[in-house]
This record gives C-alpha cells, sequence and structure tokens, in this order.
C-alpha cells in the first residue's frame, strides 16, 4: 500500500522533502527560546543588568520571527504536497477505472468506488499533511526538549521520560482498539453513498411510488450506522484528551515541587526551573500531536488501502502486442465458446456456441430472461473475454485487435441507455467527435429520432439533463441508436435497444436500417418477434445455448420455443400504435 500511494507524489517529491525540513528548524528555534528565556531571569532580573535583558530580548524577538517564518513555510509546502498528493490518487484511480473491463467493474460497486474517490482519498490528503509536519515536529521536539532537560537536571527530565512512557504505551493502546472501528466505518460510507445515489437518481420512480418515508427510513438507517461506529471510536479517542491533562498538571506538580526544593537548597537556579517547565510543555503537547496524529493516520489505513486496492487492479481485458488495426468486414464467428463471469464458477454462462455470420447479414437474438443473449453479443467487442473458444470479426480474433479499432467497428447499443448532460449534439458526437451536423441528423433520421427533436423548441441544440431525463424512455433509445450509427460502424448491435418504442417506429428503425447501412452486420435482440421475424437468420437462446438458429420460417416450423412464443404473442390484441399506423 504504502509504495503505492507512494509513487503518486511524483512532482511533489521536493514539497514533501521541504516540509519537515522546516518543520525542524522550526522545532530548534522553539527549543533556542527557553534557553534564552532562562537567561534573561537568570543573568539579567536577578542580576539587574538590563543590558542583557535587551539584548536577549531582542535576540528572543528574532528567534520567534525564525519561528513563525520556518511554520508558515512548513505549512505552505505541506499543504501543496497533501493537496498535489491527494489531486494525482484522484487521477491516477480515474484514469485505471477507465482501462477496467466490466469484469473489473464487476468487482466494485458505484457507490465504493465513489467514495473511495472522495472521502478515502480526503483522508488519505489529511493524514499525509499530518505525516509531514506533525510527525516530524512533534518527535523533533520532544527528542530536543528531552535532550535539553537531562542536560539541565537528570533527576528531573527523569519525570517527563516516565510521562512519555505511561502516555506512549496508552495511545498504541487505544489506538489499537479505534481501528477497528474505523477500518468499518468505509463500508458503512459505501452503503450510505448508494442509498444517496440510487434515491437521486431515481427520484421520479420514488415520488411516483410515494416511498419518500421509506427512502429516509433507509437512508437515516445508513446514517445512523456511521454515527454509531464512529461514536465508539471516537469514546476510545477521546480518553487521550483527560489523560494527557492529567499527565500534564501532574508533571508540573512535581516539576515544581521539585525544582523549588531544589532553588532552596541552591541545585537549581529559578531560569532553570521556567526552563523545565517550558520543556514540560513542548514535551507533553508534542506527545498531544502525535496522539492526533496517529488517529488521523489509523483513519486513513484503511482508506490508504481501499484507494490502493483500486490503483493496483490490472484490466483484465489490454492490447496485446502488435494489434491489429483494421477491422476488414463485419462478419463475425463464434468457434466453440464458452463463457463464464467467475472463473471458479460451477458451470459457464455460455457453452458450445457456434457461429457463422456474414458481413452484412441482419441477425435476431431472442430468448427467456436469462438465456445469456446480451453475454452472447458482449463477447464480440469484447466487453468481455472468452472462457473457452473464440470470437472472430473480419475473420480475427477479437483478441488480436486494438481494443480502440474494434469497439470503433462493433457498435453497442446497450439495454441501460446513458445520456449524459449536454446538448443533444453533444451527445450524438460521442460516437464520433467529429461528425458533421448533416451527419448527426442523417444518424438521427435513421434511427428514427429526428421526429421528436424537430419538435423541440432549441432542434439538436437542445440540453439534456444528467442520465437524460428530460427525455422520455423511446427517445433515450433512439438518440443512442443514432449516436452509435454515427460511428459508420460494421457491426451494429441493438441489445433490447427498441423495446420503449411502439412497433411502428421500430419498423421503420429496421427498415431504414435495411436501406441505408445493407453493408453493416446487425444483430438485434428483441422481446418482440415482430421485431426480428425479417432479420435474414434468427437465434433463439436458451440456458446459455443455441437452441435454434436459422430463417423466421424455419424456426416456426422446426423450433418449438421459437413457435410456442410466436403463437403466443399472435393470439394477443396487437400494439395499439401499430393498430393506429394501420389505422
Amino acid at each position: 500500500m504504502l509504495k503505492t500511494l507512494g509513487a503518486q507524489i511524483k512532482e511533489f517529491k521536493k514539497d514533501s522533502i521541504l516540509t519537515p525540513v522546516y518543520m525542524l528548524l522550526e522545532v530548534i528555534m522553539e527549543t533556542i527560546i527557553p534557553i534564552m528565556m532562562a537567561s534573561i531571569i537568570d543573568d539579567g532580573v536577578e542580576a539587574g543588568n538590563m543590558r542583557h535583558i535587551y539584548v536577549m530580548g531582542a535576540l528572543m524577538v528574532v528567534t520567534a520571527g525564525f519561528s513563525l517564518f520556518f511554520g508558515i513555510m512548513g505549512g505552505k509546502y505541506g499543504a501543496r504536497a497533501s493537496t498535489g498528493l491527494a489531486r494525482n490518487l484522484r487521477k491516477s484511480m480515474y484514469d485505471n477505472i477507465q482501462t477496467f473491463s466490466f469484469s473489473n467493474i464487476d468487482k466494485y460497486s458505484t457507490s465504493g468506488l465513489i467514495t473511495r474517490l472522495t472521502t478515502d482519498v480526503t483522508n488519505v490528503q489529511n493524514a499525509y499533511q499530518m505525516i509531514l509536519r506533525m510527525c516530524m515536529r512533534a518527535p523533533a521536539s520532544l527528542i530536543c526538549a528531552m535532550v535539553m532537560s537531562f542536560y539541565v537536571n537528570v533527576k528531573i527530565a527523569l519525570i517527563y521520560l516516565a510521562a512519555v512512557i505511561i502516555l506512549g504505551g496508552a495511545l498504541l493502546f487505544i489506538t489499537k482498539l479505534a481501528m477497528k472501528y474505523f477500518g468499518a466505518v468505509f463500508k458503512r460510507y459505501d452503503n450510505l453513498n448508494e442509498s444517496v445515489q440510487e434515491n437521486i437518481s431515481a427520484i421520479r420512480v420514488v415520488k411516483a411510488y410515494a416511498r419518500e418515508d421509506f427512502e429516509k427510513s433507509k437512508f437515516t438507517k445508513a446514517s445512523e450506522n456511521i454515527y454509531n461506529m464512529f461514536v465508539k471510536a471516537e469514546k476510545l479517542v477521546t480518553v487521550n484528551a483527560p489523560l494527557m491533562q492529567l499527565t500534564v498538571y501532574s508533571c508540573i506538580l512535581l516539576i515544581s515541587w521539585l525544582g523549588a526544593k531544589m532553588i532552596v537548597a541552591g541545585n537549581m537556579t529559578t531560569g532553570d526551573l521556567s526552563l523545565l517547565l517550558a520543556y514540560c510543555m513542548n514535551i507533553l503537547m508534542s506527545l498531544m500531536m502525535l496522539s492526533m496524529a496517529f488517529v488521523m493516520i489509523t483513519l486513513s489505513i484503511s482508506s490508504g488501502e481501499r484507494i490502493a486496492e483500486v490503483l493496483n487492479e490490472k484490466a483484465d481485458i489490454v492490447n496485446p502486442e502488435n494489434p491489429e488495426m483494421e477491422v476488414k468486414d463485419g462478419s463475425i464467428v463464434f468457434d466453440n465458446v464458452e463463457f463464464s463471469y467467475n472463473k471458479n464458477a460451477e458451470s459457464p454462462v455460455l457453452k458450445d456456441i457456434n457461429i457463422k455470420i456474414s458481413s452484412g447479414e441482419t441477425i435476431g437474438v431472442i430468448g427467456g430472461t436469462g438465456s445469456s443473449k446480451s453475454s452472447l453479443v458482449n463477447l464480440i467487442s469484447r466487453l468481455y473475454d472468452v472462457t473457452k473458444g473464440s470470437v472472430s470479426v473480419g475473420g480475427i480474433d477479437v483478441r488480436k485487435y486494438d481494443l480502440e479499432t474494434l469497439r470503433n467497428e462493433v457498435a453497442v447499443v446497450l439495454q441501460k441507455n446513458v445520456l449524459f448532460s449536454g446538448t443533444i449534439l453533444e451527445n450524438l458526437r460521442w460516437g464520433d467527435k467529429n461528425a458533421t451536423e448533416e451527419e448527426c441528423i442523417r444518424a438521427c433520421r435513421l434511427a428514427c429520432a429526428d421526429e421528436f427533436i424537430d419538435r423541440m423548441p432549441d432542434g439538436y441544440n437542445t440540453y439534456i439533463e444528467q442520465g437524460g431525463s428530460n427525455v422520455s424512455g423511446g427517445q433515450k433509445q433512439r438518440l443512442c441508436i443514432a449516436r452509435a450509427l454515427i460511428k459508420k460502424p460494421k457491426v451494429l448491435i441493438l441489445d433490447d435497444s427498441t423495446s420503449a418504442v411502439d412497433t411502428a417506429t421500430d419498423s421503420k428503425i429496421r427498415r431504414a436500417f435495411a436501406q441505408e447501412i445493407p453493408g453493416t452486420t446487425k444483430i438485434i435482440i428483441a422481446q418482440r418477434i415482430s421485431s426480428i421475424q425479417d432479420c435474414d437468420r434468427i437465434i433463439v437462446m436458451e440456458d446459455g445455448e443455441i437452441n435454434g438458429f436459422g430463417t423466421h420460417d424455419e424456426l416456426l416450423e422446426n423450433n418449438e420455443i421459437y413457435r410456442d412464443v410466436y403463437e403466443s404473442q399472435m393470439q394477443g390484441s396487437g400494439d395499439f400504435d401499430e393498430e393506429v399506423a394501420n389505422g
């Protein structure tokens, strides 16, 4: 973990070195000041030497000025180093997440990744600043004060040593207990973020079902869990304060009592006693700072481990050496393919898949829920890798292609359609950032999205809210299809992407595809047989296997599953939109 996080300091190494250097210089100045104060008392006040008082007083002011300067510079460089580390951690995590395949993403929840990018990074940032400043300043101050105390008077310095041992042992014990609770807190943070994220993204559904009270209860429970865990940890941590106070005042009383006796006996000067009292406060304040630093570091250890986990996660799917940079055509071959999401799974999700699709064919895919239709098409654009066998596009195994090249030529419109905040044109240009407005309009016409865009006040410059919340499900689907078409792919995969549009519009989209992009291989996953019956061939999936593969007529004659689905759908009264269109 330390090596992983330390590698992110990068260009802030200089700041990370200068901070403890300035902290050390500040400690040296603070160690000198009590010596000057003792000299003023012994050689100035008691000796009646005003000149000495003025000279030492001036030197104290200068020394204090240097101490202030070194403290400010330490704070400045410490802030730069810690915020720089936080910036690099966020950027490196975000960049690494972008390389994740679907299988990598499946390991983490969205809320968990958000917590790591925000709360966890902030904890590490605060701890790093503590390490650079407090963890240099406090031990240095403690050691300097302890050395000077032994130099002035060994007997009284032993009181300090005993106090340090007692407080150090108590601090380690408290920290060890608290760490257990702090480690558990961040899992609770994930649950809290998940509750917030779900509620806000689905606020319309929450209101439609009048579930506000339920969501409030769920949020309150998640928040209460974090509160209870922090209370348990803080109860332990707060023991530090009274223990410190007890030790501080006990030391002051003992030093004052012993010091007064020594002064009366002539074994110590008044200046030495003031010096020892000053060092007493330095030592005990150093321990207080160390306790704060230990708490912060303890809190950040769990955060650091979670951050390192994301940074060290290696993408399961990467570019091969010397990758193929051109997809010749849209032909697809599945050769003895097996696939499992989990390598240790008892049985594969897909098994014994053998398919040959010619370039330009339109292939329909149908099957019940859980029949692995989406899993099948996700292998084509290498969103996942096969467990066994191979998938080829354009005559070449997809594992030999450059990933960007392959995914630009194999456009996928997923089941969960996502639009981003921005104008319609900006969303469409996700398919091709250099696409002209005419190309965007043509793609929208093919996807039948121009019908509703033209009715909008700002047309293609209409602003889409986050997640596409200001357009309907069918409109969102058509915009996502248009976005995929702008890529001008050799293979277009529609994963149940017309489920929210009426059958008349669905028919128009399919007809436009046949007429306008005949050379593109089209794979259409659908629940309605009316959406795929005109396809060149149709795949029938059942339990991860191909139950049938042929034309609509062939499957009606030879495939029982397809025939049963067809008959059950045809016995219905038909779609309302289809009746209106025919009327």
